[in-house]
């Protein structure tokens, strides 16, 4: 079977069913047309065990290995959706690749993504999801997410895919004017929490939807 086939997907893992996984998110409230388009655009089956891939388009975390998840649909779209805000993204910072999804789905909203992952095998295993779809505005770098990317920034939105307990300031400092930063914070309990640098330079805090995340580590594994 061709790369291009394998991303069609047969089945449980073709195009009609990511159309109905984007059909069941314009139900959900996401309404960026870009973020729809990204959603339906990548094959998200590519990115989990392929015991899972047929419930890959299920609105449902799903193991990824390492104790991490790959986060349900309607979750990425929403952290994308805030932090896009209908506005043009230059560059952006992913905090948490994971298996590589969220950064795929980034790289159609932004000309140059940049998405960190602490694990190393984990990083590995996102460039080797990663490489079939010839991703070419996307950097993958190992390295500890909790510090952000500071050579690579300022950031007009970074979003993170761990819950820290704070929000670490690495990440506000490193963000652009205008820019926004996408962070669950908590323990047992996790908000989704946007703070925005206004064009002033001040800092916006907003507390958006209750959401459950790993935790945000320090440090590279």
């Amino acid at each position: 079977m061709t790369s291009a086939a394998v991303q069609r997907g047969i089945g449980m893992t073709s195009q009609r069913t990511r159309d109905r996984m984007v059909a069941r998110l314009r139900e959900q409230g996401i309404a960026d047309e870009a973020v729809l388009v990204a959603m339906g655009s990548v094959p998200r089956h590519l990115f989990v065990d392929a015991a899972l891939a047929s419930r890959a388009y299920e609105d449902t975390a799903l193991p990824i290995g390492f104790e991490q998840t790959i986060s349900r649909p309607f979750v990425v779209a929403r952290m994308i959706a805030v932090a896009r805000a209908g506005r043009t993204l230059e560059r952006v910072l992913e905090v948490g690749t994971g298996c590589g999804y969220g950064a795929a789905v980034f790289a159609y909203v932004a000309k140059e993504v940049y998405s960190i992952e602490r694990i190393q095998a984990l990083a590995e295993r996102a460039r080797a999801n990663l490489r079939p779809l010839r991703i070419a505005n996307l950097r993958l770098v190992h390295g500890d997410g909790s510090k952000g990317l500071p050579e690579a920034a300022p950031f007009d939105a970074i979003v993170v895919a761990a819950a820290a307990l704070d929000v670490p300031r690495a990440l506000i400092d490193q963000l652009a004017d205008g820019g926004r930063l996408i962070i669950p914070v908590g323990a047992a309990e996790q908000e989704l929490r946007v703070i925005e640098r206004t064009a002033a330079g001040k800092l916006k805090d907003r507390r958006l939807d209750a959401v459950h995340f790993v935790p945000l580590r320090a440090g590279k594994g």
